[in-house]
């Protein structure tokens, strides 16, 4: 099916391409002196001692990525990967709709196509200067909504998965359904757990930790369905 040969490329774009970009804003932000007297010259905000944020929380991901020059690399990158998950949500669509002989637009593209533009609008807004307090909280909102609108519609696609376990099991590898059932379930856990602390003040490291992590987390559901799919001719 052709579904699944677009499935199993887009998510191994959507997999790399944000965590190659935020590590190499992370790493430009440690070794800014390597662009010193260029016109790429690190912003002095975006600089850093070296360190490793997904064990200290030293620094969050906006901080490394939202100055000049790193978002030159985070944005095109996130809007890249933003354009990634509608396609893959569609195909999703489209999939299961041919193995449920329907033509529906499922909850799952809805929210999956929701995550996307969210991520679009905090791309856009990541580095843009207003002291504003709604301004402030108005981007963690946006943040959280691309959070759990993903977990939506990984969990909600997921759950369609088991339901036509067997007419596609000739198409899939059975553990990785598991596995994307168990880190969807994880992150749910850890995303409620961790509420209380993320709405109180403080605990700024373990906050910034908790980000880079998460944020790995939720694309390993596209790595994971890289080998979920067998390849298909």
């Amino acid at each position: 099916m052709n579904e699944i040969t677009q499935i199993r490329k887009l998510s191994l774009w959507i997999f790399f391409i944000p965590l190659i970009a935020i590590n190499l804003c992370l790493f430009i932000s440690q070794n800014y002196s390597i662009l010193e007297g260029t016109f790429l010259s690190v912003d002095q905000l975006g600089r850093s001692k070296f360190s490793i944020p997904y064990l200290d929380g030293s620094l969050s991901i906006s901080r490394a990525s939202r100055t000049f020059p790193q978002y030159l690399i985070f944005k095109p990158a996130m809007f890249i990967t933003a354009f990634a998950l509608y396609l893959y949500w569609v195909n999703n669509n489209n999939l299961i709709n041919k193995f449920y002989s329907t033509n529906l637009n499922y909850k799952f593209k809805i929210f999956g196509i929701l995550s996307a533009v969210f991520l679009v609008i905090h791309s856009i807004f990541l580095g843009i200067k207003f002291d504003i307090q709604i301004y402030k909280l108005m981007r963690r909102v946006v943040l959280l909504l691309f959070i759990i609108f993903e977990l939506i519609a990984q969990g909600i696609l997921v759950y369609h998965f088991f339901k036509i376990k067997k007419k596609i099991s000739n198409f899939i590898n059975k553990k990785f359904l598991f596995l994307k059932a168990f880190l969807v379930s994880i992150l749910t856990i850890v995303a409620v757990l961790s509420l209380p602390i993320l709405l109180n003040k403080g605990n700024t490291h373990f906050k910034h930790a908790l980000e880079w992590n998460y944020f790995v987390g939720v694309i390993t559901f596209y790595l994971f369905t890289r080998f979920f799919w067998r390849r298909t001719t």
